[in-house]
C-alpha cells in the first residue's frame, strides 16, 4: 500500500522482496501473503522518485524537483495522485450514529472515466479507512463495487465533527499502490476530544488486551509487537484476516498522514511483529485488527515516534 510513513518488512533484510508484513503478496499461501506485498506499495514511492528523475533528465531539473519533493509526501494526504482521483460523492453525511451509505469512485484524470479494474489485495479490491480528525473513531470497511465502478459501503460514525476518508488500492494499469483521501464532515453538535494518552495495553473487549513492546523510530526502521492476550492467557491461535494474522494501520496525530502495514511472517500467535519507519518526530495512533473466535476486533494505541521504548510509560504518554 502506499508508503506515506515507509514501512520495511522484517523480513526484508534477507529477502529481496519486501513481505507484507506491511503489503500484500501475490503467488503465496494466503496466510503469508501479506509478507510478499508492501514491497508494491512501499514501491509507489520509488515510482514517483523514479518519475522524478526521469523528468530532471529531460532538462526539467525544476519539475524533476517537485516530483522527488512529492515522492515524500505520506500517504492519504492528497485527493489526486498520479492521475487517479478519489470521487467522493457523500459530501457530508447528516447525522452522527445514523447508518448511512457512503459512495464514492476512482477516476482517472486524463479521461475523466471510473476505474473499474483493480488488483486484488488482501481478498479486496479495495480498503476503505474511516476515522475521525481527533483519532478516536476508527473504522476498517470493504465496500462492494458496481458495474459502473461507484463503490459503495454502509457506515455509522458515532459522533460528529470531521472525519478522513482513505481509499487504499492498485488499479490493474498500475504495479505500485496508492492511498488517496478526502474529507468527510458529520453534521451535529462537535465537541473535539485529547487524543487518548500513550500506553503499552489496549483493550480489545470480551477480556482481549493486546500489548504493545518496542518503539516507533522516526527516519529510522524499529520493530513494533503487539501480543494478544485473553483473561490473562496468550491466544495462540489467532486466525488469518484477510491473508494476514495482523493488520497495522497508522495515522499521524495532526495531519492523519496514513499508511496501512500488515504482519512480518509468523503466526499464529500471540505476538504478530512489524518493522516501521516513521517519517517524522510526532505522535502516532496505531489500529491493530486481528481475528480470533470467528471475529474481528481492533486495539488501539498511542505512540510518540523518535522516543525509545523507555519514554513510553505503561499507563501515560506523558
Amino acid at each position: 500500500m502506499k508508503t506515506g510513513l515507509k514501512i520495511t518488512a522484517f523480513a526484508a533484510a534477507v529477502a529481496a522482496t519486501f513481505g507484507t508484513a506491511y503489503g500484500v503478496g501475490r503467488g503465496v499461501d494466503p496466510v503469508t501473503a501479506g509478507e510478499q506485498k508492501t514491497a508494491g506499495h512501499a514501491g509507489a514511492g520509488h515510482a514517483k522518485e523514479a518519475a522524478g528523475a526521469e523528468k530532471a533528465q529531460d532538462g526539467h531539473a525544476g519539475h524533476g524537483a517537485s516530483a522527488a519533493a512529492a515522492a515524500d509526501v505520506p500517504g492519504g494526504l492528497q485527493i489526486s495522485e498520479r492521475g487517479y482521483t478519489l470521487d467522493l460523492r457523500t459530501r457530508h453525511i447528516a447525522a452522527a450514529g445514523e447508518r448511512t451509505e457512503l459512495s464514492f469512485a476512482i477516476t482517472k484524470d486524463d479521461t475523466g472515466r471510473k476505474v473499474t479494474a483493480y488488483r486484488t489485495e488482501h481478498g479486496k479490491q479495495l480498503h476503505l479507512i474511516v476515522a475521525s480528525r481527533d483519532l478516536t473513531v476508527y473504522r476498517h470497511l470493504h465496500p462492494a463495487r458496481t458495474a459502473d465502478g461507484t463503490w459503495k459501503t454502509p457506515v455509522e460514525l458515532p459522533k460528529a465533527g470531521g472525519y478522513r476518508v482513505f481509499a487504499d488500492f492498485t488499479p490493474q494499469a498500475e504495479k505500485e499502490g496508492l492511498t488517496l483521501g478526502a474529507d468527510l464532515p458529520v453534521a451535529g453538535k462537535y465537541a473535539p476530544r485529547d487524543l487518548p494518552a500513550a500506553s503499552r495495553t489496549a483493550d480489545a473487549g470480551d477480556g482481549y488486551e493486546v500489548r504493545l513492546g518496542g518503539g516507533l523510530g522516526a527516519g529510522s526502521a524499529s520493530e513494533l509487537t503487539l501480543s494478544v492476550a485473553r483473561n490473562g492467557k496468550p491466544v495462540t491461535d489467532l486466525q488469518p484476516y484477510l491473508g494476514s494474522y495482523g493488520h497495522l494501520v497508522a495515522l499521524r496525530s495532526g495531519d492523519l498522514a496514513y499508511l496501512h502495514v500488515h504482519p512480518n511472517k509468523g503466526g499464529p500467535g500471540p505476538e504478530v511483529s512489524f518493522t516501521a519507519t516513521a517519517p517524522s518526530n510526532g505522535t502516532y495512533r496505531l489500529f491493530l485488527d486481528f481475528k480470533h473466535n470467528g471475529t474481528v476486533r481492533t486495539a488501539e494505541f498511542t505512540v510518540h515516534a523518535g522516543r525509545s521504548a523507555g519514554d513510553h510509560p505503561e499507563e501515560h504518554g506523558h
